[in-house]
């Protein structure tokens, strides 16, 4: 149906879900004057089941009549409404809007419910309104339950499926991709450890830093960060930090900001005043080792820089966030390297001597958790810090002298503040850790904003879609 002011009949038809599967047609006639918004929201024109399409946003895309042409032609667009997972047409990812022609297939997801656009002439379809929607549909639908042109009975409510008496079987790549079997199946594989070695209690304690300092990085850090990063890049900037500290590199720091620049300690710190210790800290703890932990970012942004694609953008820093995953990874293995490496053996030396090896090798487990822990507010929090401004750096190369410098003083500054106060209040130390750490969220939260790639983040899947 053409001509002068007059449009053909359009439709949406569900042709992927279970209830195309059970043969069930479900078309929707799109309103000549009226957008449709497709979406889990109730208040949208189709909504999705919100069980069933969890990678479907609120208000995900909408379908656009367009306004009348000067050659009498009519037609829709479709438009993506920032959704968290994206909207693909015809299995390319839309940008923005495109005009629909018919046969177009539209995907909510990269894997979600898959609709048809058709243009049909007198379509026995039924006619989009707020009045047909409702907004709990039944769990073998995904659409909104609607009068259509299909005799097949749905099927009753209290039904059914053997994949619902068994769901380990349809769960298919979901189980990995969007659960937590990876995380559990290394949690299984570190307490199977912790048993195997519990009579060698140097191997145990390594095995309990690692798993706790493991966890607080993944579910703190790199699910609140939402991108993906290759988990070998992170282990290897946690190594190179190890490796630094292992190294005569260490040396030359301390030569450094300790000897040239005044950041060592008198042996009896009592004698200073706190101002006097802020300052021996911020040069021989914040600014020292803020840049020892920097070294594997920087190192990544050079080496990626001569790698070809889609290496570089693997391995490098191009933007806050590549930095603040890095920077964590880094202040990962300088803890695990201070805290087992100097921390709790001479610890466990010093009460071993006082009251026997059993209380030595205790007290030694019981320092052992809260300074992993710590290291969230702590070291990974300047770490990360610092690392955001390297990547904004990196995506404002115009403003990167005066990024880095904010970004190194304030990190260095942070650092000093809490070793300083760690000496003379509890209480204080408490509030600069939580300052630390949200400093570290906040810059989080901004690095996503900022973030190239933000349409393919997946933070949103477990905080909640837009």
């Amino acid at each position: 149906m053409t001509g002068k002011n007059a449009r053909q009949n359009a439709l949406l038809r569900l042709v992927s879900g279970n209830g195309a599967a059970l043969g069930t047609e479900s078309r929707y006639l799109l309103p000549p004057s009226k957008e449709v918004v497709i979406g889990r929201d109730p208040s949208c024109e189709v909504v999705l089941d919100a069980m069933m399409c969890r990678m479907v946003s609120r208000r995900h895309a909408v379908v656009r009549p367009l306004s009348s042409s000067p050659d009498g032609e009519d037609g829709w667009i479709l438009c993506d409404l920032n959704s968290a997972n994206g909207t693909y047409l015809n299995g390319k990812r839309l940008e923005g809007c495109q005009k629909l022609i018919s046969g177009d297939l539209i995907t909510l997801a990269q894997d979600g419910p898959e609709l048809i656009f058709e243009y049909e002439d007198n379509a026995q379809a039924t006619e989009l309104n707020k009045a047909a929607v409702r907004p709990l549909p039944p769990a073998n639908h995904y659409l909104t339950p609607a009068p259509t042109t299909s005799h097949v009975s749905p099927p009753a409510l209290d039904s059914i499926s053997f994949t619902q008496l068994f769901p380990i079987i349809s769960t298919g790549k979901d189980l990995t991709r969007k659960a937590y079997l990876i995380p559990g199946m290394i949690t299984v594989t570190f307490v199977v450890l912790m048993f195997a070695t519990i009579e060698q209690p140097q191997v145990n304690q390594i095995i309990v830093a690692t798993f706790i300092a493991l966890a607080a990085y993944y579910f703190f850090i790199y699910l609140l960060c939402g991108k993906h990063k290759p988990w070998w890049v992170l282990l290897a900037s946690a190594l190179t930090t190890m490796l630094i500290l292992l190294s005569p590199i260490l040396e030359l720091f301390f030569f450094v900001f300790r000897v040239i620049l005044p950041g060592s300690l008198p042996a009896n710190q009592e004698s200073i005043t706190f101002t006097e210790l802020l300052v021996r800290m911020f040069f021989g703890a914040g600014l020292m080792e803020e840049l020892l932990k920097a070294l594997p970012i920087l190192g990544a942004y050079l080496l990626a820089k001569s790698l070809p694609s889609p290496w570089k953008e693997r391995i490098g820093v191009w933007e806050p966030l590549d930095g603040i995953l890095l920077g964590t990874a880094s202040a990962v293995g300088f803890t695990l390297l201070e805290t087992l490496g100097q921390y709790v053996p001479q610890f466990s030396q010093t009460i071993a001597q006082q009251a026997g090896l059993g209380d030595g090798l205790l007290a030694g487990f019981r320092l052992l958790i809260p300074r992993i822990l710590g290291s969230l507010p702590g070291h990974m929090a300047y770490s990360g810090y610092l690392g955001y401004f390297i990547g904004l750096a990196v995506l404002k190369p115009t403003k990167s002298l005066q990024i880095l410098l904010v970004g190194y003083l304030t990190a260095a500054g942070l650092h000093a503040l809490w070793n300083a106060t760690g000496v003379i209040n509890g209480l204080l130390l408490v509030i600069v850790g939580v300052l630390s750490y949200a400093f570290l969220m906040a810059a989080i939260l901004k690095a996503r904003a900022l973030s190239p790639t933000r349409s393919q983040n997946f933070a949103t899947r477990f905080l909640g879609p837009k």
